[in-house]
């Protein structure tokens, strides 16, 4: 069940960029709102598959599709 939840989670932050484009990650986490660890898990998932770039930003991350 964990990875169901774990790809639903990376589709929701895939379509989340995909329509409003690049996104910081603190945002990101305030408008998913899963525990951080699927959250981790599903930013894996998409950059593993190629399809998210990470960029590092001050203290954070700027996440946008590829």
């Amino acid at each position: 069940m964990i990875i169901h939840r774990i790809g639903e989670t990376a589709g929701r932050i895939w379509q989340m960029l995909d329509e409003g484009g690049q996104q910081r990650l603190p945002a990101v986490k305030k408008q998913v709102k899963v525990p951080d660890a699927i959250l981790y898990m599903a930013l894996g998932w998409l950059a593993r598959e190629d399809k998210l770039e990470i960029e590092p930003e001050g203290r954070s991350f700027r996440l946008r599709l590829k």
